[in-house]
């Protein structure tokens, strides 16, 4: 199942900052370790704010709730998720827009 994200991180102005410089690193070590899984399958920040749009494939929406809640950061996002279905117009979700012009016909 394929889920969007958006994820806002907000962090209060007098949190420790070497507490919240941990979390970050375990943040980014638990991401990259979803990515490897296959279950957060894009990451993209959001230019000018601290903010990331995500796609994750999960098994359920009892699985997502568990990678979400599991985030380090997790007591400091807003987050919103959107299920996600194929669109009968899509090509591929495989091909990327450059890939369009050169792929054969």
């Amino acid at each position: 199942m394929l889920f969007l994200a958006e994820m806002e991180v907000r962090i209060p102005h007098d949190a420790d900052p070497e507490h919240i410089a941990r979390l970050q690193a375990e943040e980014k070590a638990c991401a990259q370790q979803l990515q490897r899984t296959g279950e957060w399958r894009h990451l993209w920040r959001v230019a000018g704010r601290y903010a990331n749009i995500s796609i994750l494939d999960v098994r359920t929406i009892d699985r997502l709730h568990e990678v979400l809640s599991e985030l380090p950061l997790f007591p400091y996002l807003d987050v919103r998720v959107t299920p996600l279905a194929t669109h009968p117009s899509a090509i591929s979700d495989l091909v990327r827009p450059d890939e369009l012009s050169t792929r054969p016909r």
